[in-house]
């Protein structure tokens, strides 16, 4: 069984669009192929190595993909709260440690993008969030110790 994924449907249409894109790329690199191998000795045959160390790229690629959309669940809104921190939360947290305030929309692992706002529920700051209140303090692991933030706000 494959390991579940929470995606949104900008996540979920994002990870289709990728592997629609890797998937045709495969004709391309086969054609590759075929021209290097007109070209003799493939032994020593660098456009040939070439192709083929693309193609076995392009093959991880797809197999990475089939397997985080195979896993893919969509996060259904309508069934979020803004109670607790959950998926697709945005969460103002103040930085205990720094004093400082921050805020974290909490997504899938493959929609994060920490220079967006956009946390993964499954780094050690979102998994400390989750489920809590506002008004809670939490602790979470980070790479220079442990850091505790005070829950501000949730919406969503």
């Amino acid at each position: 069984m494959s390991e579940v994924h929470y995606l949104t449907q900008e996540g979920l249409d994002k990870l289709k669009k990728e592997l629609a894109d890797a998937l045709a790329q495969r004709p391309i690199i086969s054609a590759a192929i075929a021209e290097a191998r007109e070209k003799g000795d493939l032994s020593e045959n660098a456009e040939y190595e070439s192709a083929r160390d693309a193609q076995g790229l392009l093959e991880m690629n797809i197999a990475r993909l089939q397997t985080l959309l195979a896993g893919a669940r969509l996060i259904d809104a309508s069934q979020l709260s803004a109670d607790k921190v959950g998926m697709l939360s945005k969460v103002k947290v103040k930085n205990l440690t720094l004093g400082r305030e921050m805020k974290f929309t909490i997504v899938g692992e493959t929609e994060a993008n920490f220079a967006q706002g956009k946390l993964a529920a499954t780094t050690p700051i979102g998994k400390a969030l989750m489920n809590h209140k506002v008004g809670d303090v939490v602790e979470a692991q980070v790479p220079n110790g442990t850091a505790k933030f005070e829950i501000l706000e949730i919406s969503l």
